[in-house]
């Protein structure tokens, strides 16, 4: 966007709910000059000064400065730390030849049928990637039990609950929109072209999988 005459890249912080209906929502839209623990905390603070209520889980893509946030917000929140984006960090660290092993051993984890299974997966990967790659291991211990959060939830809702794509999805639509033009005149414009993708029903928000077995208002984060 275009800022004091200058061409700049800012990030949007976006905030999507979950009803008990199973909807989502679209909480909160921010420019940040960064994506920092003090841009986030604005955020957050506004959802809870809106008397938002204390969210059942949030899910995010493991910024270090918004986990710093929710633990002071809402402390003790569960938190799911994006099974997609961790996988990316995974093979971000592999060398190409042992990416495929690496993913497959990833999908052993989050897609087990159940925790007990999944912590025995985490517990191969990590026996095995520390003597081949131990970088990739060191990436998989870093999200620690956050990886593994969604296994506390109904197995209905797993598809849904650890992974940040609705969000990413939004952010696709609104790259799309932008390939026509090389910049946007201000921050409000950047802000009104989001909101506008809800209004608008350009982007339709489906139901999270299994939430006829939600019994509490959810929200996701990221």
């Amino acid at each position: 966007m275009r800022i004091g005459g200058k061409v700049v890249s800012l990030p949007v912080l976006v905030a999507l709910g979950v009803k008990e209906t199973g909807e989502k929502i679209l909480l909160a839209l921010a420019i940040a000059g960064a994506e920092t623990g003090t841009a986030w905390q604005m955020l957050l603070e506004d959802l809870a000064a809106r008397h938002l209520g204390r969210p059942r889980l949030i899910i995010s893509d493991g910024n270090p400065g918004l986990k710093g946030v929710l633990e002071r917000i809402w402390p003790g929140v569960a938190h799911q730390r994006c099974s997609v984006h961790k996988l990316r960090n995974l093979l971000a660290k592999a060398p190409e030849h042992a990416q495929e092993a690496v993913h497959e051993d990833y999908n052993r984890i989050v897609y087990a049928p159940d925790r007990a299974t999944a912590e025995m997966a985490r517990a191969g990967f990590l026996a095995k990637w520390k003597k081949r790659c131990p970088s990739v291991a060191a990436s998989l211990e870093e999200a620690g039990e956050e990886l593994l959060t969604f296994y506390g939830f109904p197995a209905s809702q797993h598809k849904s609950l650890r992974t940040t794509n609705a969000i990413e999805r939004l952010q696709e639509e609104f790259r799309r929109r932008l390939t026509t033009q090389a910049s946007l005149p201000s921050e409000k414009a950047a802000l009104l072209l989001f909101f506008g993708l809800f209004a608008s029903g350009q982007v339709k928000m489906r139901r999270i999988e299994g939430w006829f077995d939600l019994d509490e208002t959810s929200a996701a984060v990221a």
